[in-house]
């Protein structure tokens, strides 16, 4: 199995730097504000991929650059392998910085979407992130854990939007301390 960093390289060299379109129908966030979320942000479902493929605890800390943009450093735990993985990217907005459209980078020039579509606007307590199409799709919390009325809101939109629900991972996460 290939390690984080590994993945998540060959995913985003597969993706062409112009792929930073979202999915019909998502539409990013407004009034989106940089500095609220930046910080740590716990992975609670997601969509699988290979560059994810079998890790837990799965965090996401973004903080800023010095050039602008956003550092992203992934970080999830391998019971397989018995260690942590890792990986560092970059981001920067498509539109504004009022808007919660990024693009991505783990690897060069190559850069794919990053569009918050649902956002708790009043503590930046969850947000809701789709990649390119419908196949890519986290929800992400302050928390390690999230009630489950945010789990059923985001699973109903989700689906009406054209996500395949049925097929979401709930990631293994720490209990609340």
């Amino acid at each position: 199995m290939m390690n984080l960093r590994q993945s998540l390289t060959l995913f985003f060299t597969v993706l062409l730097v112009g792929c930073v379109k979202l999915p019909e129908r998502v539409e990013p966030v407004t009034g989106f504000e940089p500095e609220r979320y930046l910080g740590t942000w716990y992975e609670i479902a997601r969509l699988d991929h290979s560059f994810e493929e079998g890790l837990s605890q799965v965090t996401a800390e973004y903080s800023m650059r010095d050039d602008g943009g956003i550092r992203v450093l992934n970080r999830g735990y391998s019971a397989e392998e018995g260690e942590w993985q890792e990986a560092e990217g970059k981001a920067y907005f498509v539109e504004d910085e009022n808007t919660g459209y990024l693009k991505v980078s783990f690897f060069g020039p190559f850069y794919g979407a990053y569009g918050i579509f649902e956002l708790d606007k009043e503590d930046y307590s969850y947000s809701w992130v789709s990649g390119p199409d419908t196949g890519y799709l986290w929800l992400l919390a302050r928390t390690p854990q999230v009630s489950d009325e945010i789990k059923q809101r985001f699973v109903q939109r989700t689906s009406e939007l054209g996500f395949n629900t049925d097929e979401l991972i709930w990631v293994e996460q720490p209990a609340d301390d």
